[in-house]
């Protein structure tokens, strides 16, 4: 099968520019195309993988990637995809974040080096668009890029319809021509053809699309992907405890696992098409399993496996995978203080000012695990609630410092998996 045909069987292709062209160009080797990103914050999330490991896909097939860390239009702000206008953010904390994202994707494609070069062995090239857009001067857009672009056409593209209705900024309208500057140039400069992102930032890759073939007489080429979304139609990447960072300090390599294993029987088996390099083969027989043996959830460890060994490491992923083992069997106690630092970090976890002593329905509500105490009783009563793999039998229960894990952590369970990570401060 070839690459493009792979792709298209993974659910891995929304919609092109020239089907027949993209095909052509993603069997030659060494063709370059490139994936931006955003520096929204200083670490990329869940939602982030998909263009990453499809990066690594057509690196593996011989393409050169190249990893655009959006400087410039980090300042502006992509109206795709989003109800409201976002908050700006100043260039400091844009130029932060740039450092950050360069450090993360860099480690996805050893061995790494500097922006906007070529280095060692890697067929990757980083750049980062603040280095071309902030020479222009605004003169310069509206006389030799603005009079390509008709109000009609802007304003027909989707992402800049949705926001219609609320209203969209001159600022946030003007994204797409950015976007459409940095197809430009990659193309003039690096000869780089091909632009991948997902379905959403389908009208700022045409705008790219238009703007060379008006301006140099050539054709670009796109590829989107599909927006990922779970099966009951939520939005993909965030977890009850906030977003799941590729960050291990943001969210912990355990964490992050059971954000995976945690995938519905309806999703699996298109989340390891998307997100693990196993053969379609190999994730036929998964879904067979899901099918006949869903308690097990075979397709779900092997997923949480797969992903986390990718961002993390193999170590961490058998670091998460023993932990997670512990945490089911109820062997809270067994875990080392090196994995209880893990599992007792990142976003996930709540802190609670130290107490002496404290009714358990009074510990419940205070540690957000229920809203009320009426809730917390019925609970208990249920012999639904663990602490730190025990069950509280009782009403009239207290809990205190025995309660604790080297004196600051408790990990309660209410019903079969609601894991609540408690960390007492001073």
């Amino acid at each position: 099968m070839n690459l493009y045909d792979e792709l298209k069987e993974r659910g891995l292709i929304f919609q092109t520019s020239n089907e027949e062209a993209v095909k052509e160009y993603l069997s030659k080797k060494g063709g370059r195309f490139y994936i931006g990103f955003d520096p929204t914050a200083e670490s990329l999330h869940a939602g982030s993988l998909l263009p990453i490991i499809f990066m690594k896909r057509l690196e593996k097939a011989g393409l050169r990637p190249i990893v655009l860390v959006g400087g410039a239009t980090g300042l502006i702000g992509d109206p795709s995809g989003k109800s409201q206008e976002r908050n700006l953010l100043d260039l400091k904390t844009v130029k932060r974040n740039v450092c950050g994202l360069k450090k993360q994707l860099s480690s996805f494609f050893p061995p790494a080096g500097g922006f906007g070069r070529f280095f060692g062995k890697s067929s990757v090239m980083f750049v980062n668009n603040y280095d071309w857009i902030k020479n222009i001067s605004l003169v310069d857009i509206l006389r030799d890029i603005g009079k390509h672009f008709t109000i009609n056409e802007m304003i027909s593209k989707e992402s800049v319809q949705k926001r219609m209705a609320t209203g969209i900024s001159f600022t946030e309208f003007t994204y797409m021509i950015l976007q459409a500057i940095d197809f430009l140039n990659l193309f003039k400069k690096y000869n780089c053809v091909l632009q991948v992102g997902g379905s959403d930032q389908w009208g700022n890759m045409i705008a790219g699309v238009e703007l060379i073939r008006k301006k140099i007489s050539k054709e670009g080429l796109v590829l989107s992907m599909p927006l990922v979304i779970k099966a009951d139609g939520t939005k993909f990447g965030k977890s009850e405890s906030g977003a799941v960072w590729l960050d291990a300090t943001m969210t912990s390599p355990y964490h992050f696992y059971q954000f995976w294993i945690n995938t519905d029987d309806a999703s699996v088996g298109k989340f390891l098409k998307y997100f693990t390099f196993l053969s379609l083969e190999e994730i036929k027989k998964l879904e067979v399993l899901v099918a006949t043996e869903p308690e097990k959830r075979e397709a779900q460890k092997v997923l949480a496996r797969e992903v986390t060994k990718f961002v993390h490491g193999e170590s961490a992923a058998d670091s998460a995978e023993k932990i997670s083992t512990l945490l089911f069997s109820g062997k809270v106690r067994d875990l080392s203080s090196r994995e209880l630092s893990e599992v007792f970090s990142g976003s996930a976890v709540k802190e609670m000012a130290k107490f002496e002593e404290m009714p358990i329905a009074d510990f419940l509500v205070g540690a957000k695990v229920v809203d009320s105490k009426r809730q917390a009783r019925e609970d208990v009563e249920n012999k639904a609630i663990e602490i730190n793999g025990e069950k509280v039998l009782e009403l009239e229960y207290k809990v205190s410092k025995k309660d604790t894990l080297q004196g600051k952590y408790i990990l309660i369970k209410r019903g079969k998996k609601d894991y609540h990570f408690i960390k007492l401060t001073s």
